[in-house]
């Protein structure tokens, strides 16, 4: 299947490893789909293999085995030309965004409209977004969303970590992606900001017919937010269903003596940006 008719999503017996050129798979026969404007949460403790699984949907990790294709395609056997066009309907938030500090926060929202444009709009947006009103206006209405419309001319490197954040999240909101993949958007948010934050991704996302993938150490939003729940452990998908099912001996299993840091929020000074994301896609 092609287009709207293809599912968002799917694996067939998918390995990946952590990094392109290696060997050790991080990700073991993974079996899932995913339908085109689904929205699913992936959980599971650290190390688990869900930055890795989001990663391969947005086609910056090629598969050691198996078959991935992605909204119809099947990104690694495409020409390099047509798997960045693949890409740019792809959106990738990384849990930290590699905002540049001195930067706008109205260009670095803006950047991820940046596939979808031609480069004389995009230089003009990204060097004097005053000047392109209904690009600011679609910022500004991102940043409202997530409670942040009065730091749309601010700089970056003004912002606390939990305003990055939502700055990333805005990111998405303004993209034209078909795709969404977020890992791990709460970390640096209190229990309020998480929940705005979360709902309003979902909201845009159920508007628009995007398809949400979104990892999270918070078990209770996934639980309360989400219809469909995927567990990872060890690389392995151990658990797919509503998070209803998720019940506390699933979840022992799961989690171990782990079992509350999924509820925590790392402190603030812990969150340091994640090297070697790839840059075209954490838009």
């Amino acid at each position: 299947m092609t287009g709207s008719d293809a599912p968002a999503v799917e694996l067939r017996g998918v390995s990946v490893a952590a990094a392109p050129g290696t060997t050790g798979a991080v990700l073991h026969g993974l079996d899932l789909t995913i339908a085109a404007g689904e929205q699913v949460a992936v959980i599971g403790a650290s190390g688990a293999g869900k930055t890795t699984l989001l990663l391969a949907l947005a086609a910056a990790l090629p598969p050691l085995a198996g078959e991935l294709r992605v909204l119809g395609q099947s990104p690694w056997s495409l020409r390099p030309a047509a798997r960045r066009q693949l890409r740019a309907r792809l959106f990738l938030a990384p849990q930290v965004p590699p905002l540049p500090p001195r930067q706008r926060v109205v260009s670095a929202v803006l950047a991820a409209r940046l596939p979808q444009i031609g480069l004389l709009r995009s230089l003009r947006m990204l060097l004097a977004p005053r000047l392109d009103a209904d690009e600011a206006g679609r910022a500004l209405a991102a940043l409202a969303a997530l409670h942040l419309p009065d730091k749309l001319w601010h700089r970056v490197d003004r912002l606390s970590g939990g305003e990055r954040q939502r700055v990333g999240l805005a990111r998405a909101l303004v993209s034209d992606a078909a795709l969404w993949l977020v890992d791990e958007p709460l970390s640096a948010l209190d229990p309020t900001r998480a929940i705005e934050a979360i709902a309003a991704l979902q909201q845009a996302a159920r508007e628009r017919g995007r398809t949400l993938v979104c990892s999270l150490h918070q078990v209770a939003v996934a639980r309360e937010r989400f219809g469909r729940v995927l567990a990872l452990r060890d690389g392995r998908l151990v658990y797919d269903g509503p998070g209803s099912g998720l019940d506390d001996a699933r979840l022992q299993a799961l989690y171990g003596d782990a079992l509350s840091a999924p509820l925590a929020s790392p402190p603030e000074s812990e969150l340091q940006p994640s090297a070697g994301l790839p840059n075209t896609m954490c838009r």
